[in-house]
């Protein structure tokens, strides 16, 4: 099916507006380089029975990037990301593959999206064993270990070797592919992954970089970004979109979405006002 334009109202301040109209006036110079990313849906079926539902954070008021916004975990890539380490799942040329990158890459965003998710959520993708039981990462010993991944005094390479355990990929399902608008000063070329909550393990969201975290039902989010009450990137609204069609998470993870790069652009609807207009998959 074609493409369909979707826009998306922005919730810039005063000075966001300012700056938007400086960057048009300046014939809107350039974007500086994106920062390649990974962020993951983390998925499990509610215990009531009724749908799916998502762990998610709701970001520090001080945070230069998104401030007081509900995300999926995740970052940026980290240099050391690239480095070889044990590995489970499919190889990295299959994963280049699917998600139509180099090889180096593609191993720095995997890399980067089980890093991410055991520095914010305390859950780990890793094991002694190719289809073996999960790490156990609630000890204090572990828990000093995320500490050290946090703090970048050591790689999630140097944990797994140190620690004989493999990396899970195939713990990880890719779902979309988004960069931020060009007007944003900084840039990040982010891969969304799916992830089933793996029996067994508690995620925290025990990190600075979120003043709240839990379970959400992903209709429930978007009804209260309806009303005001919860402020989403368009990234998140359209995988909250997904999943909120899900029958269960098996059937959420299982999927095969095409992905295509979606890159919304800074636009004014006919009332005048900033919108984010992106084109998304028909």
């Amino acid at each position: 099916m074609a493409s369909v334009t979707r826009d998306f109202p922005t919730r810039y301040t005063p000075a966001l507006d300012a700056h938007a109209r400086e960057w048009e006036a300046a014939g809107r110079p350039a974007a500086p380089p994106a920062r390649p990313a990974a962020t993951v849906m983390l998925v499990r079926d509610r215990e009531d029975g009724q749908g799916v539902e998502v762990f998610m954070l709701l970001r520090v008021a001080t945070m230069a990037f998104a401030p007081n916004t509900l995300v999926f975990p995740g970052g940026g890539v980290d240099r050391r990301d690239g480095a070889e380490l044990p590995w489970a799942g499919p190889p990295v040329h299959a994963w280049a593959a699917r998600l139509d990158s180099d090889e180096q890459l593609t191993r720095e965003i995997l890399v980067a999206a089980v890093r991410e998710v055991f520095e914010e959520c305390g859950v780990l993708f890793a094991s002694r064993l190719e289809d073996g039981r999960l790490v156990d990462t609630r000890s204090e010993r572990w828990q000093a270990l995320r500490r050290r991944l946090v703090a970048r005094e050591a790689s999630l390479g140097e944990v797994l070797r140190d620690e004989g355990l493999l990396l899970r990929t195939d713990l990880l399902r890719a779902h979309a592919h988004w960069m931020t608008p060009e007007i944003e000063p900084r840039q990040f070329d982010a891969r969304i992954f799916a992830a089933l909550m793996p029996e067994g393990a508690t995620a925290d969201g025990e990190t600075s970089e979120a003043q709240h975290s839990g379970w959400f039902r992903p209709g429930d989010v978007l009804a209260d970004r309806e009303a005001g009450k919860a402020i989403l990137m368009p990234p998140t609204v359209v995988c909250l979109e997904d999943l909120a069609r899900a029958a269960s998470a098996a059937e959420f993870f299982a999927e095969e979405p095409v992905i295509r790069l979606i890159r919304p652009v800074l636009a004014r609807n006919e009332a005048g006002e900033l919108v984010t207009r992106s084109q998304l998959p028909g």
